[in-house]
């Protein structure tokens, strides 16, 4: 979401089916796609969501001889509210077109509770940006390029998998019932079709996980207003975002205005107190004031995002990448590059293990290379985001403390080069030992001169999980 410091052969009979958690009343028999090509028998893989995470699976998966890859995405036209930020290092990997970036962003403007601004981003080399994107444009791009490999997209809403009993010992199909949508009709035709294998890229209310009963967690509230400004007031974030804390616009997270095409994004998050998700957005309004003032709000924008994996994330032939895992980083909120990178590594590691189409792979095997790399690759990352937004965000003294550790050039660089390439950079220990020291030092300062949280209580609301 932001930048911040840091889817067979054969048919079973309907017997042979236990009715998952999400069991829908179609009849299998139904409009019943076989798996069969008309010469030869392939193996057929669903990609459930078409956003970066299910793109970059299904493009994998694409390429492959041995299987026939179904891509299934209920609105193409989504735009998903979310601050668009993306890494250097995505652009490059992932072969991101520069019509896709709407802005680059070489300038953060960080904002404390009390208005102490520090600005970063000296550090940055001239070819150095954090890209800002419009997900209807980079989800779209990523979607037709799997398109252009030679995935096949439904535009349909999933409604229900029916699950084989056996489907953890043996390779008997999945079947997936959706609604598919033509264009210029509202009303969706009901469908069944029959896979080997479902790749869960449904976001944080993912159909997939439930009917693989991959487990529960909790999740925030992001909401996001697009506000088209004046020319004039959009120079300002022509390089620049902002980034503001406080309780006021968030006990637990912060407040952004970032650039767009022709507008800025302006949005907010919380866990801890979602009931109040309207107050905090009027707050961030109030907060960037002048800079967004006469603006026209041209989109309202909300979502739940994921504050943890999800407790299973593979289960038989099915697994769940991006937000349906769980893949979004505390402190920051970033998702877009954990989503494309676990879509594209779970598919590569289960073609691996297909073999040119030849068998399909078993839970232990996705489980010992795709989830097993994944977390090796990237689980320090989200350890460490975790432990700074409990230190950083939990009350406005740290939230001081966190601006003015910012104006160190070192926290900069070290934060940049962790973010833009997804790696930390450059440590020096003895600057380590000497941020440790400056750290305690703000935190002192801050806890002094902030003024109090309030106080807010949800005990019902706090205990719901997606």
């Amino acid at each position: 979401m932001k930048f911040s410091i840091v889817a067979v052969a054969g048919v079973a009979t309907v017997s042979a089916f236990t009715p998952s958690s999400f069991m829908g009343k179609t009849s299998v028999a139904k409009n019943v796609v076989k798996s069969t090509s008309s010469l030869e028998m392939k193996y057929k893989i669903a990609v459930v969501g078409g956003g970066p995470s299910g793109a970059c699976a299904a493009e994998i998966f694409a390429q492959e001889k041995g299987v026939d890859t179904v891509l299934f995405e209920r609105k193409l036209d989504n735009a998903k509210p979310c601050g668009g930020a993306i890494p250097l290092c995505m652009v490059g990997e992932f072969n991101i077109p520069e019509t896709v970036v709407d802005r680059k962003v070489r300038k953060m403007n960080l904002i404390s509770p009390t208005g102490v601004e520090v600005d970063i981003g000296d550090t940055l080399k001239p070819d150095e940006y954090i890209g800002m994107c419009r997900r209807e444009i980079m989800d779209k791009f990523l979607r037709d390029r799997a398109i252009e490999y030679g995935a096949e997209c439904v535009n349909g809403l999933v409604t229900a998998i029916d699950v084989p009993s056996d489907h953890k010992v043996s390779e008997s199909p999945y079947t997936i019932h959706y609604q598919e949508f033509k264009e210029g009709s509202s009303a969706g035709v009901a469908k069944s079709m029959e896979v080997d294998l479902i790749i869960g890229a449904d976001g944080a209310n993912s159909r997939v996980a439930k009917a693989m009963d991959a487990g529960l967690y909790n999740f925030a509230i992001a909401f996001q207003e697009r506000i088209k400004i004046s020319d004039d007031k959009m120079k300002f974030y022509e390089e620049m975002a902002e980034m503001y804390v406080g309780d006021d616009v968030s006990p637990d997270f912060y407040g952004w205005v970032f650039p767009k095409y022709d507008h800025v994004g302006v949005g907010t998050g919380t866990v801890v107190n979602r009931p109040a998700i309207k107050q905090y957005q009027k707050a961030i309004r109030d907060r960037a004031g002048d800079k967004i003032s006469g603006g026209k709000i041209i989109k309202v924008e909300a979502h739940p995002i994921p504050e943890h994996y999800r407790p299973r994330r593979v289960q038989g032939r099915m697994a769940l990448v991006g937000d349906a895992a769980g893949y979004v980083t505390k402190c920051s909120g970033e998702g877009i590059y954990f989503a494309a990178k676990s879509g594209r590594m779970a598919a590569e590691e289960i073609v691996r293990l297909m073999d040119g189409g030849k068998r399909l792979p078993t839970q232990a095997e996705i489980e010992e290379t795709y989830i097993k790399k994944y977390d090796k690759a990237y689980g320090p990352t989200y350890a460490v985001l975790d432990i700074l937004q409990k230190v950083f965000y939990s009350n406005n003294g740290a939230r001081e403390a966190f601006v003015e550790l910012c104006n160190s050039k070192y926290v900069q660089q070290v934060t940049f080069d962790s973010y833009l390439y997804k790696r930390v950079q450059g440590n020096n220990p003895l600057d380590d030992i000497k941020l440790l020291g400056e750290t305690i030092g703000c935190l002192i300062k801050g806890y002094s001169n902030a003024k109090p949280d309030a106080v807010f209580s949800n005990p019902v609301e706090s205990q719901k999980r997606l």
